[in-house]
């Protein structure tokens, strides 16, 4: 019997109607748009601004679209990842209630924190659900309202992100196709240098968190640019390497979309083609845990089956690391 493993079958994705272009933050931050196009790559990001709307009703949409555009019945999903860094609200699981809304009443369901890496590592954890042999339909959903914790007066930030949503749907494969390798990391010494201070168990809030406004993602630029363009482009060639993958043999680089020059770096370091490169930063700016299936949702139907497609991905914490997967399909 051939070897299982996993491999995304359908995708889907979702980001919302309203645009905040550069053009509009200089008139809430003293920025510029070639500022923030220079240093970026961002030209605009998509933001959900009903307040009764959380990071589940992306997800949702999301989901939909995949279950819409494959024809999938919600009864025949066994489990729902929701990779995110925004949850709806502590403690409930966002995922359980993804699952209910979208009909998927048979499967279990929880969250995963990995900040921007959340979706790679969500990989891994459906890709392992799936090669035990225990379940066949595995629904992986990167989503976050980023908007939600954003303090639009700090210009380092506020520029940054966006709110979106990506699903992608893994199931067996008995061709050699789907997930191959995995080089996954995490440094636990970052993670002041990204985080929201307040709100946690550590801090828990107070009128003097909210007062001194920590309950608002903060980061320290330079430190964690330096750090992503670092290991982002080490992992990927590691990847490469011990694969025994050449940069013709590489069909896609699907790199995590925080920063157009940290993208350019890891592709120059695996000496990957700019035309093999997936770019959407300047679009929806940097969505999280969304950014890796709003690329593959964006660029579905350039792809081909049997592509070699090397994942890239950097976040808070630290965490990052790099997935080879062979895609098995023709859209």
């Amino acid at each position: 019997m051939s070897k299982t493993t996993a491999a995304i079958t359908s995708i889907g994705g979702y980001v919302p109607e309203f645009v905040l272009t550069n053009k509009m933050l200089e008139q809430m931050v003293d920025t510029n748009d070639e500022w923030i196009s220079t240093r970026t790559g961002i030209k605009e990001r998509r933001i959900l601004k009903d307040a009764d709307k959380g990071t589940s009703y992306l997800a949702i949409k999301a989901a939909e679209d995949l279950i819409q555009k494959s024809n999938l019945n919600p009864l025949e999903i066994d489990m729902v990842l929701v990779a995110t860094a925004t949850p709806d609200m502590m403690v409930a699981s966002t995922a359980a209630f993804v699952a209910t809304e979208i009909g998927a009443t048979n499967a279990f369901a929880y969250d995963l924190q990995a900040a921007c890496s959340g979706f790679l590592y969500g990989m891994s954890t459906a890709a392992a659900y799936i090669e035990s042999g225990r379940y066949k339909k595995v629904l992986l959903i990167g989503a976050d309202k980023m908007s939600s914790i954003l303090d639009y007066t700090d210009r380092t930030t506020c520029i940054i992100f966006g709110d979106g949503a990506g699903a992608a749907l893994f199931e067996p494969n008995y061709e050699g196709l789907g997930l191959q390798d995995e080089y996954l990391r995490s440094d636990g010494t970052g993670r002041n240098f990204l985080k929201i201070e307040a709100g946690g168990s550590l801090f828990p809030p107070t009128s003097d968190t909210v007062k001194d406004r920590k309950h608002y993602i903060t980061q320290e630029g330079k430190t964690v640019f330096k750090f992503a363009v670092s290991n982002m482009s080490d992992v990927s060639s590691k990847i490469m390497e011990r694969n025994n993958l050449s940069a013709d043999d590489v069909d896609w680089l699907v790199a995590h979309q925080a920063n157009k020059r940290i993208i350019d770096a890891t592709a120059q370091r695996m000496k990957v083609d700019d035309s093999k490169v997936l770019v959407n930063i300047h679009r929806y700016g940097n969505t999280t845990s969304a950014t890796l299936p709003l690329l593959l949702n964006d660029f579905e139907a350039q792809f081909k089956k049997g592509d070699n497609l090397i994942f890239a991905s950097f976040g808070g914490g630290f965490t990052w690391g790099s997935i080879y997967l062979k895609w098995a399909y023709n859209k």
